[in-house]
Protein backbone atom coordinates (compact mmCIF):
# COMPACT_ATOMS: atom_id res chain seq x y z
CA UNK A 1 0.00 0.00 0.00
CA UNK A 2 2.59 2.43 1.11
CA UNK A 3 4.35 1.84 -2.16
CA UNK A 4 1.30 2.55 -4.40
CA UNK A 5 1.21 5.31 -2.25
CA UNK A 6 4.32 6.49 -3.42
CA UNK A 7 4.45 5.98 -7.32
CA UNK A 8 2.28 9.31 -8.38
CA UNK A 9 4.82 11.78 -6.09
CA UNK A 10 7.36 9.94 -7.55
CA UNK A 11 6.13 10.15 -11.10
CA UNK A 12 5.68 14.06 -10.41
CA UNK A 13 9.12 13.97 -9.28
CA UNK A 14 10.56 12.91 -12.24
CA UNK A 15 8.09 14.80 -14.40
CA UNK A 16 9.67 17.82 -13.02
CA UNK A 17 13.15 16.47 -13.50
CA UNK A 18 12.33 16.28 -17.20
CA UNK A 19 10.96 19.91 -17.70
CA UNK A 20 13.53 21.41 -15.79
CA UNK A 21 16.59 19.85 -17.64
CA UNK A 22 16.73 22.34 -20.13
CA UNK A 23 17.65 24.52 -17.25
CA UNK A 24 20.48 22.40 -16.38
CA UNK A 25 18.90 21.20 -13.00
CA UNK A 26 18.09 18.05 -13.40
CA UNK A 27 21.13 16.42 -12.03
CA UNK A 28 20.05 17.59 -8.10
CA UNK A 29 16.17 16.35 -9.30
CA UNK A 30 17.29 12.98 -9.73
CA UNK A 31 19.68 12.54 -6.82
CA UNK A 32 16.57 13.88 -5.00
CA UNK A 33 14.25 11.45 -6.62
CA UNK A 34 16.81 8.51 -5.91
CA UNK A 35 17.45 9.48 -2.13
CA UNK A 36 14.20 7.76 -1.87
CA UNK A 37 16.33 4.08 -2.41
CA UNK A 38 15.45 1.51 -1.66
CA UNK A 39 11.85 2.38 -1.65
CA UNK A 40 10.98 -1.36 -2.17
CA UNK A 41 12.01 -4.89 -1.09
CA UNK A 42 15.75 -6.08 -1.70
CA UNK A 43 15.82 -9.24 -3.75
CA UNK A 44 18.97 -11.78 -2.76
CA UNK A 45 19.98 -14.70 -4.94
CA UNK A 46 21.50 -17.32 -3.09
CA UNK A 47 23.05 -19.96 -4.77
CA UNK A 48 23.12 -22.98 -2.82
CA UNK A 49 19.77 -24.63 -0.81
CA UNK A 50 17.55 -22.93 1.62
CA UNK A 51 18.73 -23.88 5.07
CA UNK A 52 22.23 -24.38 4.79
CA UNK A 53 25.36 -21.94 5.93
CA UNK A 54 24.44 -19.25 3.47
CA UNK A 55 20.71 -19.03 4.54
CA UNK A 56 21.53 -18.39 8.11
CA UNK A 57 23.93 -16.04 7.38
CA UNK A 58 22.30 -14.39 5.44
CA UNK A 59 18.99 -14.02 7.69
CA UNK A 60 21.66 -13.27 10.78
CA UNK A 61 22.73 -10.08 8.61
CA UNK A 62 19.73 -8.88 7.19
CA UNK A 63 18.09 -9.08 10.63
CA UNK A 64 20.23 -5.74 11.23
CA UNK A 65 20.62 -4.44 7.58
CA UNK A 66 17.00 -3.88 7.08
CA UNK A 67 16.88 -1.74 9.79
CA UNK A 68 19.69 0.90 8.70
CA UNK A 69 18.25 0.45 5.45
CA UNK A 70 14.80 0.77 5.88
CA UNK A 71 13.13 -2.03 3.71
CA UNK A 72 12.98 -5.58 3.73
CA UNK A 73 14.75 -8.62 2.09
CA UNK A 74 13.38 -11.46 -0.14
CA UNK A 75 15.42 -14.64 -0.75
CA UNK A 76 15.27 -17.11 -3.71
CA UNK A 77 17.49 -19.89 -3.89
CA UNK A 78 19.13 -21.81 -6.67
CA UNK A 79 21.35 -24.76 -5.86
CA UNK A 80 22.75 -26.47 -8.29
CA UNK A 81 26.04 -26.57 -10.56
CA UNK A 82 27.93 -26.06 -7.67
CA UNK A 83 26.51 -22.30 -7.45
CA UNK A 84 26.69 -21.76 -11.16
CA UNK A 85 22.67 -22.05 -11.15
CA UNK A 86 22.19 -18.76 -8.96
CA UNK A 87 25.18 -17.04 -10.56
CA UNK A 88 24.05 -17.42 -14.05
CA UNK A 89 20.72 -16.56 -13.03
CA UNK A 90 21.43 -13.32 -11.21
CA UNK A 91 23.79 -11.99 -13.50
CA UNK A 92 21.60 -13.01 -17.09
CA UNK A 93 18.30 -12.39 -15.60
CA UNK A 94 17.50 -10.42 -12.51
CA UNK A 95 17.20 -6.42 -13.06
CA UNK A 96 21.01 -4.29 -12.80
CA UNK A 97 19.29 -1.83 -10.49
CA UNK A 98 20.60 -2.06 -6.95
CA UNK A 99 17.31 -3.96 -6.38
CA UNK A 100 18.98 -7.46 -6.61
CA UNK A 101 22.15 -8.68 -4.82
CA UNK A 102 23.76 -11.81 -4.39
CA UNK A 103 24.74 -13.70 -1.36
CA UNK A 104 27.74 -16.40 -1.77
CA UNK A 105 30.36 -18.38 -0.39
CA UNK A 106 33.46 -16.61 -2.31
CA UNK A 107 35.93 -19.59 -2.41
CA UNK A 108 33.74 -22.39 -3.11
CA UNK A 109 32.31 -20.67 -6.48
CA UNK A 110 35.15 -18.82 -7.80
CA UNK A 111 36.73 -22.32 -7.69
CA UNK A 112 33.40 -23.12 -9.71
CA UNK A 113 34.15 -20.20 -11.73
CA UNK A 114 37.20 -21.42 -13.35
CA UNK A 115 36.93 -24.82 -13.03
CA UNK A 116 33.23 -24.95 -15.22
CA UNK A 117 33.51 -21.55 -17.04
CA UNK A 118 30.49 -19.70 -17.30
CA UNK A 119 29.02 -17.64 -19.29
CA UNK A 120 29.22 -14.54 -16.80
CA UNK A 121 32.41 -12.94 -16.34
CA UNK A 122 34.52 -11.57 -12.92
CA UNK A 123 34.65 -8.80 -12.17
CA UNK A 124 33.08 -7.84 -15.32
CA UNK A 125 29.49 -8.45 -14.41
CA UNK A 126 29.12 -8.64 -10.61
CA UNK A 127 31.85 -8.35 -7.72
CA UNK A 128 32.09 -9.04 -3.82
CA UNK A 129 31.78 -5.67 -1.87
CA UNK A 130 31.41 -6.95 1.88
CA UNK A 131 32.77 -10.14 3.58
CA UNK A 132 30.98 -11.11 6.43
CA UNK A 133 33.16 -13.92 8.04
CA UNK A 134 36.14 -16.23 7.59
CA UNK A 135 35.52 -20.11 8.04
CA UNK A 136 38.00 -22.51 7.97
CA UNK A 137 38.43 -26.04 6.24
CA UNK A 138 38.04 -28.75 8.75
CA UNK A 139 38.37 -32.61 8.21
CA UNK A 140 35.43 -34.33 11.13
CA UNK A 141 34.73 -37.40 11.74
CA UNK A 142 31.61 -38.64 13.38
CA UNK A 143 32.42 -39.24 17.29
CA UNK A 144 32.37 -42.76 17.45
CA UNK A 145 34.77 -43.31 14.28
CA UNK A 146 37.77 -45.27 14.81
CA UNK A 147 39.67 -42.48 13.54
CA UNK A 148 40.91 -40.71 16.40
CA UNK A 149 43.39 -38.19 14.93
CA UNK A 150 44.29 -37.44 11.32
CA UNK A 151 46.89 -39.34 11.26
CA UNK A 152 45.21 -42.47 11.90
CA UNK A 153 42.64 -41.11 8.69
CA UNK A 154 45.86 -40.72 6.42
CA UNK A 155 47.04 -44.04 7.21
CA UNK A 156 43.83 -45.59 6.56
CA UNK A 157 43.80 -43.52 3.11
CA UNK A 158 47.09 -45.36 2.06
CA UNK A 159 45.68 -48.92 2.57
CA UNK A 160 42.49 -47.83 0.97
CA UNK A 161 40.41 -45.07 -0.81
CA UNK A 162 39.02 -43.35 1.83
CA UNK A 163 35.33 -41.41 1.16
CA UNK A 164 35.02 -38.35 1.87
CA UNK A 165 31.88 -36.12 2.17
CA UNK A 166 31.90 -32.51 0.93
CA UNK A 167 29.50 -30.05 0.21
CA UNK A 168 30.62 -29.78 -3.78
CA UNK A 169 33.64 -30.47 -5.49
CA UNK A 170 35.02 -27.17 -5.95
CA UNK A 171 35.24 -26.33 -2.50
CA UNK A 172 38.98 -24.85 -0.45
CA UNK A 173 38.06 -28.24 1.92
CA UNK A 174 38.04 -30.10 -1.39
CA UNK A 175 41.39 -28.93 -2.70
CA UNK A 176 42.91 -29.78 1.00
CA UNK A 177 41.76 -33.43 0.83
CA UNK A 178 43.12 -33.57 -2.70
CA UNK A 179 46.40 -31.67 -2.06
CA UNK A 180 47.15 -33.71 1.05
CA UNK A 181 46.45 -37.27 -0.75
CA UNK A 182 48.99 -36.33 -3.41
CA UNK A 183 51.34 -35.17 -1.05
CA UNK A 184 51.51 -38.12 1.75
CA UNK A 185 50.46 -40.48 -1.08
CA UNK A 186 47.22 -41.08 0.44
CA UNK A 187 43.69 -41.95 -1.61
CA UNK A 188 40.69 -40.18 -1.30
CA UNK A 189 37.47 -39.99 -2.91
CA UNK A 190 35.22 -37.18 -3.06
CA UNK A 191 31.74 -37.28 -2.24
CA UNK A 192 29.64 -34.53 -3.21
CA UNK A 193 26.47 -33.69 -1.37
CA UNK A 194 24.88 -30.14 -2.26
CA UNK A 195 25.43 -28.33 0.46
CA UNK A 196 26.75 -28.51 3.95
CA UNK A 197 23.45 -29.79 6.33
CA UNK A 198 23.37 -32.90 3.95
CA UNK A 199 27.07 -33.32 3.86
CA UNK A 200 27.46 -33.57 7.63
CA UNK A 201 24.12 -35.98 7.47
CA UNK A 202 26.52 -38.60 5.64
CA UNK A 203 29.09 -38.48 7.50
CA UNK A 204 27.39 -38.66 10.86
CA UNK A 205 25.36 -41.99 9.59
CA UNK A 206 28.48 -43.22 8.31
CA UNK A 207 27.67 -43.10 4.63
CA UNK A 208 31.29 -41.01 4.10
CA UNK A 209 34.26 -42.35 6.07
CA UNK A 210 34.78 -38.82 6.97
CA UNK A 211 33.58 -35.26 6.12
CA UNK A 212 35.47 -32.10 4.79
CA UNK A 213 33.20 -28.48 5.55
CA UNK A 214 34.26 -25.07 6.73
CA UNK A 215 34.84 -25.76 10.45
CA UNK A 216 31.30 -23.53 11.95
CA UNK A 217 28.93 -26.70 11.17
CA UNK A 218 31.00 -29.10 13.12
CA UNK A 219 31.08 -26.89 16.11
CA UNK A 220 27.29 -26.33 15.56
CA UNK A 221 26.58 -30.58 15.95
CA UNK A 222 28.88 -30.29 18.60
CA UNK A 223 30.03 -33.86 20.62
CA UNK A 224 28.38 -35.54 17.40
CA UNK A 225 31.45 -35.37 15.90
CA UNK A 226 34.90 -34.82 16.61
CA UNK A 227 37.58 -32.58 14.29
CA UNK A 228 40.92 -33.79 13.26
CA UNK A 229 42.42 -31.15 11.90
CA UNK A 230 42.12 -27.66 9.77
CA UNK A 231 43.64 -26.48 6.76
CA UNK A 232 45.37 -23.21 8.39
CA UNK A 233 48.54 -22.37 9.72
CA UNK A 234 47.09 -22.06 12.72
CA UNK A 235 43.17 -23.54 15.05
CA UNK A 236 41.68 -20.12 16.62
CA UNK A 237 38.80 -21.81 17.13
CA UNK A 238 41.18 -24.81 19.06
CA UNK A 239 38.90 -24.39 22.28
CA UNK A 240 35.99 -25.48 20.67
CA UNK A 241 37.36 -27.97 18.05
CA UNK A 242 39.08 -30.05 20.44
CA UNK A 243 42.12 -28.68 19.81
CA UNK A 244 42.32 -30.02 16.50
CA UNK A 245 45.77 -29.16 15.02
CA UNK A 246 46.60 -27.36 11.81
CA UNK A 247 47.06 -30.24 8.80
CA UNK A 248 50.38 -28.75 8.02
CA UNK A 249 52.07 -28.59 11.67
CA UNK A 250 51.04 -32.38 11.93
CA UNK A 251 52.38 -33.78 7.79
CA UNK A 252 55.01 -31.20 7.36
CA UNK A 253 53.04 -30.42 4.59
CA UNK A 254 52.87 -26.73 2.95
CA UNK A 255 48.71 -26.82 1.75
CA UNK A 256 47.38 -23.27 1.54
CA UNK A 257 45.31 -21.72 4.21
CA UNK A 258 41.92 -22.66 2.71
CA UNK A 259 39.25 -20.77 4.45
CA UNK A 260 35.27 -20.37 3.08
CA UNK A 261 34.03 -16.78 2.53
CA UNK A 262 30.32 -15.47 2.52
CA UNK A 263 30.07 -12.16 0.92
CA UNK A 264 27.46 -9.59 -0.18
CA UNK A 265 27.79 -9.47 -4.41
CA UNK A 266 26.10 -7.00 -6.67
CA UNK A 267 26.30 -6.44 -10.50
CA UNK A 268 28.97 -4.33 -11.56
CA UNK A 269 26.26 -2.52 -13.83
CA UNK A 270 23.80 -1.63 -11.23
CA UNK A 271 27.26 0.07 -8.88
CA UNK A 272 28.57 1.92 -12.40
CA UNK A 273 24.83 3.60 -13.19
CA UNK A 274 23.71 3.85 -9.49
CA UNK A 275 26.37 5.04 -7.56
CA UNK A 276 24.07 6.88 -4.86
CA UNK A 277 22.59 3.30 -4.36
CA UNK A 278 25.62 1.39 -4.45
CA UNK A 279 27.33 3.73 -1.63
CA UNK A 280 24.06 3.67 0.83
CA UNK A 281 24.75 -0.13 0.69
CA UNK A 282 28.50 -0.34 1.11
CA UNK A 283 28.41 2.50 3.64
CA UNK A 284 25.72 0.72 6.00
CA UNK A 285 26.78 -3.02 5.34
CA UNK A 286 29.98 -2.71 8.02
CA UNK A 287 27.89 -0.74 10.24
CA UNK A 288 25.82 -4.23 10.69
CA UNK A 289 29.17 -5.76 12.86
CA UNK A 290 28.59 -2.94 15.37
CA UNK A 291 25.05 -4.24 16.50
CA UNK A 292 25.10 -6.27 19.47
CA UNK A 293 21.82 -7.75 18.05
CA UNK A 294 24.03 -9.09 15.22
CA UNK A 295 26.33 -10.27 16.93
CA UNK A 296 23.61 -12.32 19.17
CA UNK A 297 22.28 -13.82 16.02
CA UNK A 298 25.06 -14.67 14.80
CA UNK A 299 26.03 -16.77 17.17
CA UNK A 300 22.68 -17.89 17.33
CA UNK A 301 22.75 -19.13 13.51
CA UNK A 302 25.98 -18.96 11.80
CA UNK A 303 29.03 -19.54 13.95
CA UNK A 304 31.29 -18.15 16.61
CA UNK A 305 31.78 -14.91 16.70
CA UNK A 306 35.83 -14.90 16.15
CA UNK A 307 34.84 -16.30 12.49
CA UNK A 308 32.69 -12.64 12.01
CA UNK A 309 35.54 -10.85 9.46
CA UNK A 310 34.14 -7.79 7.55
CA UNK A 311 36.02 -7.41 4.10
CA UNK A 312 35.46 -4.36 1.60
CA UNK A 313 35.50 -4.89 -1.96
CA UNK A 314 39.12 -4.58 -2.27
CA UNK A 315 39.71 -7.17 0.47
CA UNK A 316 37.11 -9.45 -1.60
CA UNK A 317 38.35 -9.06 -4.69
CA UNK A 318 42.39 -9.99 -3.34
CA UNK A 319 40.52 -13.30 -1.98
CA UNK A 320 38.41 -14.34 -5.20
CA UNK A 321 41.63 -13.68 -7.28
CA UNK A 322 43.36 -15.80 -4.99
CA UNK A 323 40.87 -18.83 -5.10
CA UNK A 324 41.37 -18.38 -9.17
CA UNK A 325 44.63 -18.92 -8.54
CA UNK A 326 44.46 -22.00 -6.55
CA UNK A 327 41.71 -23.50 -9.00
CA UNK A 328 44.14 -23.10 -11.67
CA UNK A 329 47.09 -24.52 -9.30
CA UNK A 330 44.91 -27.56 -8.47
CA UNK A 331 42.46 -28.04 -11.28
CA UNK A 332 44.33 -31.60 -12.43
CA UNK A 333 43.50 -32.58 -9.01
CA UNK A 334 40.23 -31.50 -9.22
CA UNK A 335 39.47 -32.72 -12.53
CA UNK A 336 40.22 -35.91 -11.95
CA UNK A 337 37.72 -36.25 -9.40
CA UNK A 338 35.15 -35.32 -11.56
Amino acid sequence: MAQNRFVPARRRLLQGAAGLAALGVAPAIVRRADAAYPERNIKVVIPTAQGGGADRLARAFTETWRKLLNTAFEFDFFPGGAGQVGYELFTGRRDKDGYNLLFGNMGPEMLMYVLQKPKYKFPEDYFYFCRIDVDDSAVYVRDESPFKKIEDLVAEAKKRTVSVATSRLPHPGSIGVLALGDALGAKFNLVPYGGGNPTMVATLNGEADCGVLPVALPIKIGGKVRVLGVFNSENPLAAQTGNAPPINKVFGTKIPDLYSSRAWAIHTEAADKFPDRFKLLNDTAPQVFKDPDFKTMYEKTAGSWEQASYGDRAVCTRYAMAMVELAERYRPLLSAKK
